[in-house]
């Protein structure tokens, strides 16, 4: 294959900006992409999270003022280049983009009501920046809801464009939790043809609209982020969240690539951000991240085990689950640090916990990226309880830090944390089946049994920090996939 010419739109990113997950993967993917021979343009929307960054940004064609007319709107909008590679373009709106949280409002608690708009200006100019640069892809490859519309976009307003003629498309779903629904009026500011929007279209969704919908509909490929989850979100509700029937539909086109970390920042041998560097041969240094970790948290006992957590502090996360045992949890001879926001709820659980165990848990309610750092390279256990997970990423980290998982059989663990025995000789972390608070603690006691023994456990350590998450090898298979899409006849507008 030539070298490929790829349309990254995503609405997160690395180092820009950053709500979650996404923004790791888009912002290692394209790089590692363009390492392994193919040419990508990332287009970002210009967030005040962007900005905030201080990072220099150029004009694109002398910053001047795009107008674009889409059904009913007039759309403004002006490019800015970080200039580097690969490329990142960013779509510059302030009144759309330059607000203090990406997709909602912190002081209502609720999605920006005007996320349809953001997201539809932002896909078009997607488009319409490969078009200023002369960018010409072979392959538009959306992520999440917020860039679905620029492969139906493709497809419809820029159907008869010769510069769009040749390109594929590839969607790739990294939580179908998150849909992008809106009223059917929507439907009539993306200035495509009327009789597209009926019962069951790609357009249509109960009436309503649903851009994650739309992205799979006029995908010629569509991924998930993990093998396990494009299996489960095709099965049942709860995971499929209303849409496991159209993904079911597309089953023969529907992939999933495992997430890849970048060890030049998830490295306990480079990490710059933690106490002590260590690795396989130097294992036993690892203690002295612990006993940082430790200090800062204000917490005592070296030789007592220490379990980490970072997450989002939601129910998807099995937050619930361990709100259920955290007494019997903390009435073990364990230390415990959190880092992480969410749910006021979990954030009073562990301002609570704190008060009655305050030689026992640490929860520091942020984000703070050093820390997380500390945390994967200080704690003993990670316990990743989720009600379902697309992929994860921190049990990757862990597993680089021999921090031992413990983690729920569903998505992404299951595919990336091999149950251990209870000898340590097999397996790299701790697995619970069933979404169960009790099999849960029992699972945590099972690795703090084995943690006991100070060489099994070691080895357990070893084989964990010896598995290969990296980038380079989920490329490839992305490539692989970008090769699926252009062999086959592009999806069109019905």
């Amino acid at each position: 294959m030539d070298k490929v010419k790829v349309l990254f739109t995503t609405s997160e990113a690395v180092p820009y900006a950053k709500t979650g997950g996404l923004a790791d993967v888009s912002g290692a993917l394209p790089r590692f992409l363009q390492e392994a021979g193919a040419e990508v343009k990332t287009i970002l929307p210009f967030y005040r999270q962007v900005k905030e960054t201080k990072k220099k940004f150029k004009p694109v064609e002398g910053g001047r003022l795009i107008k674009y007319t889409l059904g009913p709107g007039n759309l403004e909008f002006s490019l800015l280049t970080d200039g580097k590679t690969p490329e990142t373009i960013f779509v510059k709106n302030d009144k759309l983009y330059d607000r203090p949280e990406l997709y909602r409002d912190s002081a209502t608690g609720k999605d920006w009501a005007d996320n349809d708009d953001r997201y539809i200006t932002y896909s078009i100019a997607a488009l319409l920046a490969c078009k200023e640069t002369g960018f010409k892809p072979d392959i538009i490859h959306a992520n999440d809801w917020q860039a679905a519309l620029s492969l139906a976009f493709a497809r419809t307003v820029f159907k008869d464009d010769p510069f769009f003629a040749e390109a594929h498309t590839v969607f790739t779903i990294h939580n179908v939790a998150y849909q992008g629904h809106f009223p059917k009026e929507t439907f009539y500011k993306l200035g495509t043809s009327p009789h597209l929007f009926y019962p069951a279209s790609p357009f249509e969704f109960w009436g309503k609209v649903n851009f994650m919908k739309i992205g799979i509909s006029y995908a010629d490929i569509v991924n998930t982020v993990s093998e396990r989850y494009a299996v489960e979100i095709q099965s049942d509700p709860e995971f499929g969240h209303g849409l496991e029937g159209v993904l079911r539909e597309r089953n023969a086109d529907l992939f999933g690539i495992v997430n890849g970390i970048d060890y030049d920042d998830w490295n306990p041998e480079k990490d710059t951000l933690i106490p002590q560097r260590y690795g396989p041969k130097t294992l036993e240094n690892k203690k002295k991240n612990k006993a940082a970790l430790l200090k800062k948290s204000g917490l005592a006992g070296i030789n007592d085990p220490l379990v980490g957590m970072i997450s989002r502090l939601v129910d998807q996360k099995g937050l619930d689950l361990f709100a259920e045992i955290a007494d019997d949890l903390l009435s073990l001879k364990v230390k415990m640090v959190v880092l992480g926001t969410g749910d006021a709820r979990y954030h009073e659980l562990f301002k609570e916990l704190e008060k009655k165990y305050p030689k026992k848990i640490k929860a520091f309610l942020t984000f703070d990226n050093k820390l997380a750092h500390g945390i994967e390279a200080g704690a003993d256990l990670f316990l990743m309880p989720s009600r379902y997970e697309p992929c994860g990423l921190n049990q990757l980290y862990s597993l680089k830090y021999g921090t031992v998982p413990v983690v729920r059989e569903t998505g992404g663990l299951a595919d990336t944390v091999e149950p251990a025995d209870e000898t340590g000789e097999r397996g790299t972390g701790f697995v619970f089946t069933h979404y169960d608070s009790a099999e849960f603690l029992e699972t945590i006691k099972k690795g703090l049994a084995l943690y006991g023994n100070k060489a099994a456990w070691k080895k357990l350590q070893l084989q964990g920090m010896a598995q290969d998450f990296s980038w380079h090898s989920s490329a490839v298979k992305y490539l692989d996939l970008y090769r699926k899409a252009l062999a086959k006849e592009p999806v069109e507008a019905v």
